[in-house]
């Protein structure tokens, strides 16, 4: 089956890489397509390019049958056929929460969590990372590298340490020391650059030019890297009965997770996995740094950069490169972009931890209490059944909630003074 078939280049345009059903690389805006390389600006336009695919038939049996990580997906990625047999962090097949204590808190009358904080290093990034490796593998890289906030830190150098690949991470001076540790401790090269996301993304920019055997995943090698994200769809239709939700809420840094569960679900429906039901797609934001939310809140269809200030620090991209492709997604669904304050992030962390068991880190944070603020706005239907993305773990941001989260009491070591410790609960 084609869904986007590479059909503007001739046989012998085709270059000879193993990246499975990926045929080309097609421009976002103009639609011109080159061969697949190590390209992520159309030549005609420079907008950005992503993976067209001619997909072969795959029935819901296969995927069942298959590896219990996003390989089980490998027919509608753009990774080798052969790519489960290479060492890798084997990311995916998350849980997926029945969340009735927190839908109960809500108002909601059917809720799930897709907790991603089961992934290797605990954020859905060991997703993206994962396809990018293996398309970089193939494309005759030999050193992984990316600009991140944190979570993209770890998982870059934790899937080329397992790869048995050398890395070049390069991240804010001002990031969270939790993901500096969890970064540095796989033994590759560590760059901490003095500024803030966008400004170390710029410098990632001129390395991946002068250094043609380096795999940037979010810069040279975006258009595979960002396919990782489907996998999140992917799982949450097959993991619901093989159907789509009727909501879905999604963290928006980048913007590119979004899109791709918007695409996850699209390319589920048009190969006949799933029925093709309405779904509506919500964008969530910190107030910090939201220009996807402002933009959706003005009517425009251009992101206005913002400089970042806001404890939700992976989601801190002033300067979001799918930022307009969001606004296409949740107006295209009916949905919108929320954003909401640090302290209601916070909230949002706490409420998420003591009704469902789950610690997210600032990003889940976000996605929980905007949720919560759509609902009071009247935007979010509280009768639909929906699905909230909590994309990385609360282990990696203890800062935003360690003053406020504590021992009940301190006590001598007596019963009676536990006893009375414990009065309050009758």
């Amino acid at each position: 089956m084609t869904l986007t078939a590479a059909q503007a280049l001739s046989a012998d345009d085709r270059t000879s890489y193993d990246l499975g059903p990926a045929r080309a690389l097609s421009c976002r805006e103009c639609g011109h397509q080159v061969p697949l390389a190590a390209e992520f600006a159309c030549p005609q336009c420079f907008g950005p390019l992503e993976v067209a695919y001619d997909f072969p038939a795959v029935t819901r049996q296969q995927i069942e049958a298959g590896p219990k990580s996003i390989w089980r997906y490998r027919d509608l990625l753009p990774v080798p056929s052969t790519v489960d047999t290479h060492p890798n962090t084997e990311p995916g097949l998350t849980r997926l929460i029945e969340a009735d204590n927190l839908a109960a808190a809500l108002g909601v009358r059917k809720l799930w969590v897709k907790d991603d904080t089961g992934n290797p290093t605990h954020s859905f990034k060991d997703r993206v990372v994962a396809v990018a490796l293996a398309a970089a593998r193939e494309l005759g890289f030999t050193v992984l590298c990316c600009p991140s906030t944190g979570n993209l830190a770890n998982a870059v150098a934790a899937a080329a340490a397992r790869a048995g690949w050398d890395s070049v991470v390069l991240i804010p001076s001002s990031l969270e020391q939790p993901k500096i540790v969890t970064t540095a401790v796989y033994g590759g090269t560590l760059l901490a650059v003095d500024g803030n996301y966008d400004d170390v993304n710029r410098l990632a920019t001129e390395l991946a030019a002068e250094h043609e055997d380096w795999a940037f995943v979010n810069v040279n090698v975006r258009p595979y890297y960002a396919e990782g994200s489907k996998t999140l769809g992917y799982e949450v239709a097959e993991q619901l009965g093989w159907r789509l939700p009727e909501q879905i809420v999604v963290p928006v840094a980048s913007g590119s997770q979004l899109t791709k569960v918007d695409k996850g679900f699209t390319e589920f429906g048009t190969l006949g996995l799933v029925e093709p039901t309405p779904y509506t797609v919500f964008g969530a934001q910190a107030t910090g740094c939201s220009p996807v939310a402002s933009a959706f809140e003005a009517g425009h269809d251009v992101i206005q950069p913002v400089r970042p200030d806001t404890i939700a620090r992976s989601l801190a991209i002033g300067n979001p490169a799918d930022g307009p492709y969001v606004l296409d997604s949740v107006r295209r669904t009916g949905g919108s972009v929320g954003h909401v304050s640090d302290e209601e992030v916070v909230d949002g962390i706490r409420l998420l931890a003591r009704t469902e068991g789950v610690f997210a880190e600032t990003a889940g944070g976000v996605t929980v209490a905007t949720a919560k603020k759509l609902l009071a706005e009247g935007k979010l239907d509280p009768d639909a059944e929906t699905v909230l993305l909590i994309t990385g773990d609360g282990l990696k941001t203890l800062d935003a909630v360690s003053g406020q989260v504590g021992p009940t009491a301190t006590v001598p070591s007596s019963s009676k003074a536990v006893r009375e410790a414990l009065s309050h609960l009758g």
